[in-house]
């Protein structure tokens, strides 16, 4: 197996994105988690090996202030940037045939990328559900205050460890709280019109598996694979590799 190999290309508003490649064969484009980057979600644990073992071309983006990427020094980014900068990316990479996957965060942008007009082959949806995509503000407010005062979490917390995540992977605070206040939801309308072959994929101790259920159910397309693991636990897993494979070679 070839080395993960790390490219740049440059956003229409000037922000230089990371993107990492390895293997051969129908290009496979992926999107990470929240305080993530290529490296720890698709690289890290083997998933991206496995997926290239199994003749995949896998491309996988760092999003803006992650990983090798830089960050747009402005006050706000626009709302759904992520989303942009996944199309600007998509047309940069020039396929005409690909599939497109996503954990988190990055199912979230990649369900927003198809409904904005992004057509892949296979959709793959992981560690996301239904109201992670259509109500986010519950869960976005929670990371704005965890990072907002992030001096003053009590060791242990939930919000301590989201912090500790964000800081050891040299996600920069203040573009942290950009990204996270240009989130935004997408209608349920426009979920259930995806008519993309889509693969929900969930760890049954995951915090949005009831809502993966829910979004399997509004999806006509989709089908549903659980793995072992919680939402941070799963990517370390061999399992969450080979359900990406099972549906992606289906």
């Amino acid at each position: 197996m070839t080395a993960v190999q790390q490219h740049h290309f440059t956003t229409s508003n000037n922000v230089k994105l990371a993107w990492h490649e390895i293997g051969q064969g129908r290009p496979l484009l992926l999107l990470h988690g929240l305080f993530s980057n290529a490296q720890i979600n698709w690289v890290k644990f083997g998933t991206a090996a496995r997926l290239a073992e199994a003749g995949f071309r896998c491309q996988m983006l760092d999003f803006r202030a992650h990983g090798g990427s830089g960050g747009d020094p402005s006050a706000e980014w626009p709302a759904n940037v992520l989303a942009r900068d996944v199309a600007e990316w998509v047309q940069h990479l020039g396929h005409d045939e690909y599939d497109l996957g996503g954990f988190s965060l990055g199912a979230r942008t990649a369900v927003h990328a198809v409904i904005d007009g992004l057509a892949p082959r296979r959709l793959a949806i992981c560690g996301m559900g239904l109201r992670g995509i259509t109500d986010q503000t519950a869960g976005t407010d929670w990371f704005i205050d965890a990072v907002s005062n992030r001096a003053g979490h009590s060791l242990g917390s939930e919000e301590y460890f989201a912090v500790q995540f964000m800081k050891t992977n040299k996600v920069d605070p203040d573009a942290a709280l950009r990204l996270l206040r240009a989130q935004v939801d997408a209608d349920e309308q426009d979920i259930a019109a995806i008519d993309i072959p889509t693969g929900i994929i969930c760890a049954t101790d995951d915090r949005f598996y009831d809502d993966a259920r829910a979004l399997q159910e509004l999806m006509p397309t989709a089908s549903f694979t659980e793995i072992p693991g919680t939402h941070m636990s799963c990517v370390s897993k061999p399992e969450f590799g080979a359900a990406l494979v099972d549906f992606l070679t289906a």
